[in-house]
C-alpha cells in the first residue's frame, strides 16, 4: 500500500510540474544599437550580394550542423523575404581583409552568426525546464566604394520559455525568423 501511495504522489508531482510548465513560446527579439531602420528595400529596385559567416565560440558544438542550418536559414530568408531587385548569397571569404561590394552590387550585407543553437536550463522556473532556441548575428551594410561599414548591429531572437524543448531540427527556420525579425520592413 505505501509503495502504491508513494507511486501516487510521484505521478502527481509530475503532472503538476508539466501544468506548471506547460507555458508556451514567446518570441523576443533584442537589437542593438536599437533604432535602425529596415535593412530590406522591397521596392527600391537595389541589386544586393549576401555574405555570411560564422564568429563561434571556441567550445561550439556540431559545428557543420549548425553552418548548415545557417546557410539554409538565410537562403529562406532572402528567398521569401523579397528584400531587394536580385539577392546573391555566399560565404564569406575569410582570407580576404575588407569586405568590397561586388561589380554589379548596391550593396553588401556581411552576416556573421555567433550563435545558433538550442538553449535548455534546468531547475530555472516552476517549470523544472526553460528551453528554447537563440540566434545571435551581427549585421553590416556596405556601400560601393566605402571600406567601412555604413551600418552595423545585432540581432539577438530568442524563442522558448518554460517547458519548452526544442532541437536543432527547427534552427533553419529560428535563422530565417531572426533575419526577418531585424532585417524586415
Amino acid at each position: 500500500m505505501n509503495t502504491l501511495f508513494r507511486h501516487l504522489r510521484q505521478a502527481a508531482v509530475i503532472v503538476v510540474a508539466v501544468l506548471l510548465g506547460a507555458c508556451s513560446a514567446t518570441t523576443t527579439v533584442a537589437i542593438w544599437p536599437a533604432d535602425q531602420g529596415a535593412v530590406c528595400q522591397p521596392q527600391s529596385g537595389l541589386k544586393a550580394a549576401v555574405r555570411w559567416g560564422t564568429g563561434w565560440r571556441a567550445n561550439q558544438k556540431d559545428v557543420l550542423a549548425r553552418e548548415a542550418a545557417a546557410a539554409q536559414g538565410v537562403a529562406d530568408f532572402f528567398a521569401g523575404a523579397k528584400c531587394f531587385a536580385s539577392v546573391v548569397i555566399g560565404r564569406a571569404d575569410a582570407s580576404s581583409p575588407e569586405p568590397l561590394v561586388p561589380p554589379g552590387s548596391d550593396l553588401l550585407l556581411v552576416l556573421t552568426v555567433r550563435e545558433l543553437g538550442p538553449t535548455v536550463k534546468l531547475f530555472s522556473s516552476a517549470a523544472l525546464i526553460d528551453g528554447g532556441t537563440e540566434v545571435l548575428i551581427d549585421v553590416a551594410r556596405y556601400l560601393p566604394g566605402r571600406r567601412e561599414p555604413d551600418r552595423q548591429f545585432s540581432i539577438h531572437w530568442r524563442n522558448g520559455g518554460p517547458g519548452v524543448i526544442k532541437g536543432v531540427q527547427s534552427l533553419p527556420a529560428d535563422m530565417s525568423a531572426a533575419l526577418q525579425a531585424g532585417l524586415g520592413p
